[in-house]
């Protein structure tokens, strides 16, 4: 099959941290794709990996050669900011078949007040949203954005345009990593490395790392939990969903899309990516997978990715 993928930072020529993470996710899933035999093309401003075709993408032209390799793609899927995946999908959606969520699942995920009420909505645990002017530890985020990126710890919840406030949760930092579609699968719980001080005001939440797969006790639970949300917003394809697990698991994020998290994965599932993406577009997903082992990273091991 003709494959293609984008990754929105590569594709782009982003530079710093976005760029490294998201040439992991890419060289993860364009190796994967490729073991398995199939013709791959990948946009890119520059970096050129081992497999696969690169094809020239800037900022300028992304969304318009995503849209024209898609036209020649037997399957596509793309990865980008969370605030623009659903636009970025589309172009994936009107040309081939989309090997990920789907524009409106992507854009239901994107905003974070909405997305949270919906599950609120559901009976799903998520951090209460905090109106402004009241007083306590509670977490200040973009309305709109991904990763950790602009996330701080506020002792108020007087939040800037564009930002929400919502409680603090005290817990172990988790995530999910999932298939779905017509079928839920599974494929790992993963601990996050997450650096922040709860008792400076401002204080940064920075996402370090992970560990892939980490074996818990409530995995069962976490999966469960994953599994409800990721149907109440119509997920498809590789998802992750973040949780903190207090008393209870708390579901604070949703990526409509592949996280870095695959990066580990990739080195620890005896079953390649590839090949569970391209058999859920079918419903022809195993019932469960293995994993071997255990890998941890951080974001320094994505220094010589591309």
């Amino acid at each position: 099959m003709k494959i293609l993928l984008a990754e929105y930072a590569v594709g782009t020529g982003l530079d710093g941290t976005l760029l490294k993470e998201g040439g992991a996710m890419l060289r993860t899933l364009v190796d994967s794709f490729s073991r398995l035999g199939h013709e791959v093309t990948y946009l890119s401003s520059g970096p050129v990996l081992q497999n696969g075709r690169a094809v020239s993408s800037n900022a300028e032209d992304f969304a318009e050669v995503l849209a024209r390799e898609a036209s020649c793609a037997d399957a596509g899927l793309v990865i980008g900011p969370d605030e623009l995946l659903g636009e970025l999908s589309t172009g994936i959606e009107r040309n081939t078949i989309n090997l990920g969520c789907s524009a409106k699942s992507a854009s239901a995920c994107a905003d974070k007040l909405e997305c949270t009420r919906t599950l609120q909505s559901h009976s799903i645990n998520v951090p209460r949203i905090i109106e402004s002017g009241l007083e306590g530890t509670c977490v200040i985020k973009p309305r709109f954005g991904c990763a950790s990126e602009g996330v701080s710890i506020a002792f108020s919840s007087n939040a800037e345009e564009g930002f929400i406030a919502t409680e603090y949760i005290e817990g172990e930092h988790l995530s999910v990593s999932m298939i779905c579609g017509k079928r839920f699968l599974p494929l790992s719980v993963n601990k996050q490395h997450i650096e922040m001080n709860c008792t400076k005001a401002g204080s940064p939440v920075i996402y370090k790392g992970n560990v892939v797969p980490f074996r818990t006790e409530y995995e069962q639970e976490l999966f469960s939990i994953a599994a409800r949300t990721a149907n109440v917003l119509g997920c498809n394809g590789y998802i992750g969903v973040d949780i903190v697990y207090g008393k209870e698991p708390y579901v604070i994020d949703v990526n409509p899309r592949p996280t870095t998290a695959i990066y580990g994965l990739a080195r620890t599932l005896k079953t390649e990516i590839g090949e569970l993406l391209l058999k859920n577009v079918s419903g022809e997903l195993p019932d469960a997978v293995s994993t071997e082992g255990e890998f941890s990273f951080t974001k320094d091991d994505f220094e010589d990715i591309l």
